[in-house]
């Protein structure tokens, strides 16, 4: 009973606030990209859905930020379509999209038809949020049929994080947070360094991600939940090792950009699996990983392709 009251009092709040919002936006065309129009009704659907799946309330405060990540967040998904239908490519899997609603509305704290109930409440049809997780789906499927003969796994490495750790009987696990930013030359990479860091310990970790990162975890404020020393490289590791709770990694140069963590808590667990189930999950985490830059490869030159246009 707690829970849905919590809920409810969350959808009013949203419904007051947004419909304030709503009095000062009229529908007009706001931006086109590539041949798609999109319009300020559009945009306040997509600031709507960023305050629900991260259960927040509308405020003055927050408009500009609300404002620029739902632009972004727009952007990104409209260049990828136009890229799917460039390749007339719909194909996913039924069972990975209700998994992704299913977790959506855990994240919240509620199940999948309280989620849907507070989608109505908010007049969204429920059907936007499912399209935009069918157009992630979409697009990871495009991603590993171009990229698929270019998931090359180092084996040697794989037996030797194998070896590492077939005599432990427990293993480290870290509840991390990451922010993904482009990358910038050399001798621009302390000074932007800097600047970032500065700009978390002002604003917060979870706002920072929200609006700079580039990676899909931003829509969460950069979290990845608690992650198994089994499926992170031992660059990674190593510098999760050296990161004391609550402080900031060192920044992890990749091929598509900078990576920063916030160490939020570390524990050892029981290790209650045996070595070829932790190999396979060693092998899939590598192909993730080489996908996930394939992934943002692929966008920054569709997107350098489509001319984006913004209309006052």
């Amino acid at each position: 009973m707690i829970k849905i009251k919590k809920i409810l009092f969350l959808v009013l709040f949203l419904l007051i606030s947004i419909e304030k919002a709503n009095t000062e936006i009229t529908d007009a065309l706001f931006m086109t990209i590539g041949n798609k129009p999109i319009t300020k009704s559009d945009l306040v659907d997509e600031i709507k859905i960023i305050l629900i799946l991260n259960n927040e309330s509308y405020s003055d405060e927050k408009r500009e930020k609300l404002h620029e990540s739902a632009v972004r967040s727009t952007i990104k998904r409209t260049v990828k379509t136009i890229e799917l239908e460039r390749n007339n490519y719909f194909r996913f899997n039924d069972q990975d999209l209700q998994m992704r609603l299913t977790k959506l509305a855990s994240n919240i704290f509620v199940d999948l038809d309280t989620l849907k109930n507070i989608f109505e409440s908010n007049e969204l049809n429920f059907s936007k949020i499912e399209e935009q997780i069918k157009i992630e789906l979409y697009w990871n499927s495009l991603i590993f049929q171009i990229y698929k003969n270019n998931l090359s796994i180092n084996q040697t490495e794989i037996e030797d994080r194998l070896k590492s750790i077939q005599n432990k009987k427990k293993l480290d696990e870290y509840l991390i947070s990451e922010i993904v930013i482009k990358n910038v030359e050399s001798d621009k990479l302390d000074s932007e360094i800097k600047k970032l860091k500065n700009k978390i310990e002002n604003e917060g970790f979870e706002n920072v991600a929200k609006e700079l990162s580039i990676s899909e975890s931003r829509i969460k404020g950069g979290d990845l939940g608690w992650i198994n020393e089994n499926i992170i490289s031992e660059k990674i590791k190593s510098a999760l090792i050296d990161t004391p709770i609550g402080n900031l990694s060192s920044p992890i140069i990749l091929p598509n950009g900078i990576l920063i963590f916030k160490v939020r808590n570390k524990r050892k667990i029981n290790r209650n699996t045996n070595l070829e189930e932790i190999k396979d999950e060693l092998i899939n985490a590598e192909k993730s990983k080489i996908l996930k830059m394939y992934s943002m490869s692929h966008y920054d030159k569709v997107l350098r392709s489509i001319s984006i246009k913004f209309f006052e």
